[in-house]
């Protein structure tokens, strides 16, 4: 607890001093953990998947070679001491650029959220005479305005970021953006009713992006399921291209 309280009174002598920088470092910080949480479920999930993979001998009818291939592999006495690691159960690496994009992201958003939570914060004020009413406004507002804005910015942003063009924004948002507002709607609501009837003003956005850990970690998640698929769909059609007919 105090290790707490000396963090927060620090977090709130930066405030005081500088509170746009303030909001961009910590929602960087926290968009930054949100990634590497997203990128070991990833890991975690891709490193089972390949065990179970492998693990499985393949059917000869399909692949003659690769029946050799794998009892070769099971009779290599190296194995069974686990001296060389299958590559195919090892996790995959680190994305750092990856990281990188979300750290920045957090970055650059921040200002845009601070001055949204202080247009709420005048245009809707909460007294201790009425609070409900207000707080519903900010999140109604809230929902209806910056959700859609918000989830359009992110994906719009992170496609250009990974070097896509406007077809693969237009593909990204074609697949996603509907199905990430409706996720959005079923966590955010509940979420910005505490946030704006229980946080001061200055913890508002690092509640927000402490939350959004879980949420950001959905989102890169979802964003790099959709780069997946969109390579794969890529690849598929450049393979089509490529036959010619006798």
């Amino acid at each position: 607890m105090a290790l707490f309280a000396r963090l927060t009174s620090r977090f709130n002598a930066y405030y005081d001093q500088r509170p746009v920088l303030t909001m961009m470092v910590s929602n960087a910080v926290l968009g930054g953990i949100a990634d590497t949480v997203a990128q070991s479920i990833t890991a975690i999930r891709q490193r089972a998947v390949r065990k179970y993979s492998f693990g499985k001998s393949p059917n000869a009818r399909d692949d003659p070679l690769a029946v050799e291939i794998h009892e070769l592999d099971r009779k290599n006495p190296l194995n069974e001491r686990d001296l060389i690691p299958d590559s195919r159960t090892l996790p995959p690496p680190f994305d750092f650029e990856r990281l990188t994009r979300f750290m920045a992201y957090g970055f650059c958003m921040a200002p845009v959220q601070f001055r949204w939570f202080k247009f709420l914060e005048r245009t809707f004020p909460i007294s201790k005479a009425s609070a409900f009413v207000p707080a519903m406004k900010r999140v109604a507002m809230d929902q209806l305005v910056f959700a859609p804005f918000g989830v359009a910015a992110f994906f719009t942003a992170m496609t250009i970021a990974e070097g896509g063009g406007r077809r693969a924004v237009y593909q990204k948002m074609r697949d996603m953006y509907f199905p990430t507002l409706k996720a959005n709607y079923m966590l955010w609501p509940a979420v910005q009713v505490i946030n704006f009837r229980l946080m001061p003003v200055q913890f508002q956005l690092p509640f927000v992006s402490t939350v959004g850990i879980a949420w950001t970690a959905y989102l890169s998640l979802s964003n790099a399921a959709e780069d997946v698929t969109l390579e794969r769909s890529r690849v598929a059609h450049e393979n089509a291209a490529n036959i010619r007919l006798p």
